[in-house]
């Protein structure tokens, strides 16, 4: 394997716009419709994204003392290994490696071609079919942009963390010019209250609430994403947990901002009786909004730039994603090919590989499907990750560690409460999808098991 240059690392600001561009995706823009299909007690649907952001935040502050104990490139895989066992660690790397970027790629880029079909509509027409598979224009589009985008980052380590920055900034901006016209340009608001309402907090401790969650909590994944390339980090003890903190307390601001616009331009029933479409997404949120802020061509250019929006999360973890798979090939010997980078320091053929499974994805499967199938999977291996500091203090209390977890152990213990709680009943609502999304996982054994490997670092 190559030794990256100096050169060719990132900064605190490339690491945190990843946070934030892989955190700012599809979740924020579609999920609302399912969840007040669920309940349209406004003050619940609120406090499911404030809850989300405390959970998140408790989470990154666990994270961010791992990263500073553990700094190497591999996010959970590494962590895991290090903590438990490394069986357990190749598990989420076999997760990560399949369907755990992949899948959130194929998510971003479905509801961007979304956001795109309802300013074009004539996009949505088949153009080709084979079989069971037809490919529409809206999926042409998403495939060009997965193209695009593998092309930007597998040349150049720099190339790609500038296209990051810049995309990212671009994303935020866009995101606070939309909760500002939302807030003071809506002629004609929905009369709402935050305030809890009878009844209200019967509905937060339900299990559709805790279901919901489940997704919030999806549509907030990506606070983790800078421990997945720390090797690529500038001082990443120091960096790391920075990077984890800043973008989830900024992502953690435009999501509440961002709810509370929708509930405030679109009335709540319309949210609720959204239904999915042919491409497999539900009705576009950001979209109904921005038709009610600027009227019928003020929201299409606004969907627009939405769409925009999300080339940014696409391209972050594109970018996060094939370092996972590039740290296991360092240390199992059967993957060693995919370890293997160019002279920028890119993992070209752990990125090709992420590609390959993404189009597959994008081609053959449902938006809902691929939601359900890896909710539960990624709460398994975050919540065995945030435990692990409780371990790691037990084991190794004399471990130097250059940042500690704040408010330790209440912190962790709220996100091990409060995914614990969401995991509970995904598996008791959704358990036929959680089941084949825990047999996928286990399915990594066979391979762990087949190629000892190496596992110098493990």
């Amino acid at each position: 394997m190559n030794v990256m240059n100096l050169n060719n690392k990132v900064g605190l600001l490339t690491a945190s716009s990843v946070v934030v561009a892989n955190m700012i995706g599809t979740g924020v823009f579609t999920s609302l419709g399912y969840q007040a299909a669920g309940f349209q007690a406004i003050f619940p649907l609120l406090m499911l994204w404030v809850i989300g952001g405390i959970v998140a935040l408790c989470g990154a502050l666990s994270y961010g003392e791992l990263a500073a104990m553990m700094p190497r490139s591999g996010g959970e895989y590494h962590f895991l290994s290090k903590i438990y066992h490394p069986a357990f660690g190749f598990l989420s790397g076999w997760a990560s490696a399949t369907v755990g970027f992949a899948a959130p790629v194929a998510l971003a880029v479905m509801a961007l071609a979304r956001y795109v079909v309802s300013v074009f509509p004539a996009m949505d027409q088949t153009l080709f079919q084979f079989g069971f598979v037809s490919l529409t224009g809206a999926k042409l589009l998403a495939i060009f942009i997965v193209l695009a985008l593998t092309a930007v980052h597998s040349s150049d380590v720099a190339v790609g963390g500038l296209f990051q920055r810049y995309s990212t900034g671009i994303k935020v901006v866009l995101i606070l010019i939309f909760i500002f016209s939302g807030l003071f340009l809506i002629e004609t608001p929905q009369n709402i209250s935050i305030l809890p309402q009878t009844g209200d907090f019967d509905i937060i401790m339900s299990s559709g609430f805790a279901v919901s969650l489940a997704f919030v909590s999806f549509a907030y994944a990506g606070w983790n994403a800078a421990a997945y390339l720390a090797n690529e980090i500038h001082e990443p003890q120091k960096n790391v947990p920075k990077a984890i903190l800043l973008g989830t307390l900024t992502v953690t601001g435009l999501y509440v901002l961002l709810t509370f616009v929708f509930l405030y331009t679109v009335p709540v029933g319309t949210l609720a009786s959204m239904q999915a479409q042919d491409f497999g997404t539900p009705l576009e949120v950001g979209y109904l909004a921005a038709d009610n802020i600027f009227g019928v061509v003020g929201g299409k250019m606004m969907a627009i730039m939405i769409a925009l929006l999300l080339v940014s999360s696409i391209s972050a973890m594109i970018f996060a994603g094939p370092r996972v798979t590039q740290v296991m090939g360092e240390d199992f010997e059967l993957l060693q090919r995919l370890a293997k980078t160019n002279s920028k320091g890119v993992p070209q053929r752990a990125m090709i590989l992420q590609t390959i499974i993404t189009l597959v994805l994008i081609i053959t499967t449902a938006f809902d499907t691929v939601l359900y199938y890896i909710a539960f999977t990624l709460d398994i291996f975050t919540f065995s990750t945030v435990l692990g500091v409780f371990v790691m203090r037990f084991k190794k209390p004399d471990l130097p560690r250059s940042y500690k977890a704040w408010g330790y152990p209440i912190t962790p213990l709220i996100f091990l409460a409060a995914t614990g709680w969401t995991m509970y009943f995904l598996l008791t609502e959704r358990t036929q999808g959680s089941l084949i999304a825990l047999g996928t996982v286990l399915l990594g054994l066979i391979f762990y098991f087949w190629d000892r490997g190496t596992r110098k670092n493990v």
